[in-house]
């Protein structure tokens, strides 16, 4: 098979086994990436990985502020690409950037469509205690995950699962399946399948507010959130005198009658009740203070067992 030209555009870690998988198969004739960020606790300027990987393999570079910008809707036609891929980029592509490849844009989705359409499919998956989820292969229209199907894989979603490990997998397995319609598609072979979009759900992008807890949800719930929400924001409960992080943790099997937020036991680990069952909780983290055994930070904040945590 020829190699096609194509243009790239992605930004973050998940984004990068894919462009390694077309730089290997294809011609690459320009990476677009989101801008440098300030990041850390120095806010010093950061690339993102796309940008960081793309310029390891000597690949030009464009990381303009805005993509709808007509200098780079012109340098990016310039490159005369076949066909364009986009990987969790992050803006809405425009109808004048979709026109310039011949082939149009192919999309890498975490999720099996028309499920999990949005910012964050892999944690909003998880979050809702999916057992299954995948990679969709696209075509990129105007709307929201909407264009449809050339290629779906499917990946069981572990029970202990965390978005990063699944992340990782998901996209490695959208990499090989993007490489396959890429071909298919030059090839004039591709099929197209419109997704079902009465199914359609969203994946919004997380806010930093939904990883605290209150203790009136279940254990389930609550553990597919810490699973979810690893590495951020992660998971927090608001205390009467201040935020404390919950680090590790996992589902209590034991069964109580005891409201939501009672500390049950109070030993290596801490036990507290929820809305249905309990959460153990091993480690956790005051505001400034490093991890913690669980049973020594609930001491030194004053829980008790039998009272609600203060």
């Amino acid at each position: 098979m020829r190699a096609v030209r194509i243009v790239f555009l992605g930004t973050p870690e998940f984004a990068v086994a894919s462009l390694d998988a077309v730089a290997r198969e294809h011609e690459v004739v320009l990476v677009v990436a989101q801008p440098d960020k300030p990041a850390g606790r120095g806010m010093k300027m950061h690339a993102p990985a796309v940008a960081v990987r793309a310029r390891e393999l000597g690949l030009p570079v464009l990381q303009p502020p805005r993509i709808r910008n007509e200098d780079v809707l012109g340098e990016i036609a310039r490159t005369a690409p076949d066909a364009g891929v986009v990987v969790a980029y992050g803006k809405i592509l425009p109808a004048a950037l979709l026109a310039i490849p011949r082939h149009g844009f192919l999309n890498v989705h975490g999720s099996v469509l028309p499920r999990w359409r949005g910012a964050a499919p892999i944690q909003r998956a998880i979050e809702a205690g999916d057992g299954i989820t995948g990679v969709t292969i696209m075509r990129v229209d105007e709307e929201l995950d909407h264009g449809p199907m050339l290629a779906i894989e499917t990946t069981e979603i572990g029970p202990d699962e965390h978005t990063p490990a699944l992340a990782q997998r998901l996209a490695i397995i959208g990499a090989e399946a993007l490489v396959r319609v890429l071909c298919d598609v030059d090839l004039g072979r591709a099929v197209e399948t419109p997704q079902e979009h009465g199914l359609a759900t969203i994946a919004p992008k997380i806010d930093r507010s939904e990883g605290v807890i209150r203790f009136d949800e279940t254990a389930e719930s609550i553990y597919n959130r810490f699973r979810a929400f690893d590495p951020w924001p992660g998971i927090s409960v608001q205390t009467a005198r201040e935020t404390v992080k919950l680090t590790q943790l996992a589902p209590a099997e034991i069964r109580t009658n005891a409201a939501p937020r009672t500390v049950l036991s109070i030993d290596d680990d801490v036990v507290v009740a929820t809305a249905g069952g309990a959460i153990r909780i091993r480690e956790m983290q005051r505001a400034g203070k490093p991890r913690a055994a669980a049973a020594a930070v609930a001491r030194g904040l004053g829980w008790r067992v039998g009272e609600a945590v203060p």
